[in-house]
């Protein structure tokens, strides 16, 4: 960024996350931005923040899907922002919150983000997959299989992909809000939450956990992390389970791929008292 005087980037929420770890950018490097555009996973609350503080700019979210993209955005610019959310339905499609009928929901009520077509920029079909587009659409509301709710003033929150969402003692859970809430303790770098089978409560919170430069595992280190998430967020959200890993696996884009951790959930060393 420094030596090509980088004016407006695209930086995936993971690599802010991990750019989180540098202290005071701004006075070690002679940056040159303008703008930074991000989407992919949610950017999360301490994310925001931190960007605005140390970076000195607003980062805006946009969200979308491969059959029918940047559909949510935000704009600090417009004034169009808001930490946790994605934003607002760009003028041109119309973006709801729906339930399994395919029913708009409340205000401030779960479900699945969709777009109503026709829209421009919706795909036409799966080529060679009737079954598939036709499952891919609740009457005019194509589904996006990702969980989200709107607040009073119409901003779209992620909440998760309905694959990752976590059942736990009959609580549906996304990852997102506990991922925020452990990246605020200092010595997290970065973190994926998953749901791991379990005989009582269905699904228990498992979080796999990034340490900050030079910070060394422990269990009394797993026992702050673990209290300072059950302090913060409801008594059902708190990692139960902590893994410490060298690093989390990702797509070529940047995304955490949650399915190989929950399908190899005692991959990582485990600290127990």
């Amino acid at each position: 960024l420094e030596r090509f005087a980088v004016r407006n980037a695209f930086i995936p929420p993971t690599a802010l996350k991990m750019l989180r770890t540098i202290s005071r950018p701004r006075a070690r490097y002679e940056l040159a931005l303008r703008s930074i555009g991000s989407a992919g996973e949610a950017l999360g609350r301490e994310t925001y923040d931190w960007a605005r503080q140390d970076l000195g700019l607003t980062v805006n979210e946009f969200y979308g899907q491969t059959e029918c993209n940047a559909v949510l955005a935000s704009c600090g610019a417009l004034g169009v922002s808001r930490a946790g959310a994605i934003g607002k339905p760009v003028p041109g499609h119309d973006v709801a919150i729906v339930d399994e009928e395919g029913r708009v929901c409340p205000t401030g009520e779960q479900g699945q983000i969709a777009i109503r077509r026709p829209d421009p920029v919706m795909f036409l079909r799966y080529w060679g997959e009737d079954a598939a587009t036709e499952a891919k659409f609740v009457g005019d509301w194509m589904l996006t299989g990702d969980r989200g709710e709107r607040d009073a003033d119409g901003y779209v929150h992620f909440v998760g992909r309905t694959d990752d969402i976590i059942t736990s003692s009959g609580y549906r859970i996304g990852p997102g809000e506990i991922e925020d809430c452990l990246l605020s303790h200092p010595a997290v770098a970065l973190a994926a939450a998953v749901g791991k089978p379990d005989p009582v409560r269905t699904e228990i919170v498992k979080a796999f956990v990034v340490l900050s430069p030079n910070v060394k595992p422990s269990v009394e280190l797993e026992e702050t992390i673990r209290a300072h998430v059950r302090t913060r967020l409801s008594a059902h959200e708190y990692p139960r389970e902590i893994a410490f890993v060298d690093a989390l696996p990702m797509t070529t884009t940047g995304k955490v791929v949650r399915r190989l951790l929950r399908a190899d959930a005692g991959a990582a060393v485990v600290l127990e008292e």
